[in-house]
């Protein structure tokens, strides 16, 4: 039996059916709109709920930029920025310290760490101003001799409480970046004749600044916030100023919230400050760098302006 084929026909027109396109059905996520909902019902409830208050919110705008609290402000600032230079330097040697192979200097940096870390700051500013109850003069030999209440001011009292305070918490960050670099950075560099000085400065802590710098810039948040206790040993920082210009105008919730505000403030932009600051030593350690806010909108917006139109054609 034969089977006659028709070599003349040629290929047929018609393409072979494309499978279908499938039809992707969005997740939907119930529980997103459950907590959005609540979220905002609470908001809206704390909202209401400070609207009944008996609170004259006119009065926050009117102090806000006041002479009084705008120097409370630069105390807050100036003490903020001192007491973490001591706190970085002091961080850094104990560090160090720490560190070396010489039990002498490892134990006396062992014992600050503990003492510091082990009692609250709030006690600490208080003995510093209370010292003048046991020691009546300091004396300093040929340097220095006066009396105790003359020489320890507010201020001082301020920048030894939360700079030596400060102190022991950096150290234990700063000896956590320098344990982060590898070792064999440090035998290289001495192999090439470097001393131990050099290779920590040049080799140790460019390196170890990734890990240094996120937590320091919590340290500088949190000590901003921290100065607010040293109104107990009378210092005139943010805290206090509001306090006294709530007595005195009758509205003592008010500066209180002023106060916040301020605060909220000051923390935002150092915060900003903190986030350029740990992506300008991220080079180097990751393939991108993380975008900035700004990068971020300006992505968000050129996605919008390029997503196809709901009439558009395919």
């Amino acid at each position: 039996m034969t089977v006659d084929i028709d070599k003349t026909s040629g290929p047929s027109d018609t393409p072979p059916a494309g499978p279908e396109a499938i039809k992707a059905i969005p997740v939907r996520h119930y529980g997103r709109y459950v907590s959005a909902v609540v979220a905002i019902a609470l908001l809206v409830g704390v909202v209401y709920a400070f609207s009944q208050g008996k609170i004259n919110w006119g009065a926050i705008p009117d102090y806000f930029f006041d002479d009084r609290v705008l120097q409370g402000v630069g105390r807050t600032l100036l003490i903020t920025v001192l007491s973490m230079v001591i706190g970085v330097v002091g961080g850094i040697m104990l560090a160090v310290m720490r560190l070396s192979k010489n039990p002498v200097t490892s134990a006396i940096s062992w014992f600050y760490i503990w003492f510091f870390r082990g009692t609250p700051v709030l006690v600490q500013l208080v003995v510093w101003f209370n010292l003048g109850l046991v020691f009546e003069y300091i004396n300093l030999g040929p340097f220095y001799k006066d009396e105790w209440s003359d020489f320890m001011t507010p201020f001082l009292t301020a920048l030894l409480g939360l700079g030596l305070n400060e102190a022991a918490y950096m150290a234990e960050i700063c000896r956590a970046g320098l344990l982060s670099v590898d070792e064999g950075q440090t035998e290289a560099s001495h192999a090439l004749g470097m001393s131990h000085s050099k290779t920590l400065r040049r080799i140790v802590i460019p390196q170890a600044m990734r890990v240094i710098v996120p937590p320091t810039g919590n340290e500088v948040i949190n000590m901003l916030k921290t100065t607010s206790l040293v109104s107990v040993v009378q210092y005139s920082e943010l805290f206090r100023v509001a306090q006294d210009i709530g007595q005195t105008s009758g509205a003592p919730a008010e500066m209180l919230f002023l106060a916040a505000a301020w605060y909220l403030l000051l923390t935002s932009v150092f915060s900003i400050g903190q986030f350029y600051l740990e992506r300008y030593y991220a080079r180097g350690s990751s393939r991108s760098l993380p975008a900035t806010p700004f990068q971020k909108i300006k992505a968000n917006l050129l996605s919008l302006s390029n997503r196809p139109s709901a009439g558009g054609t395919a």
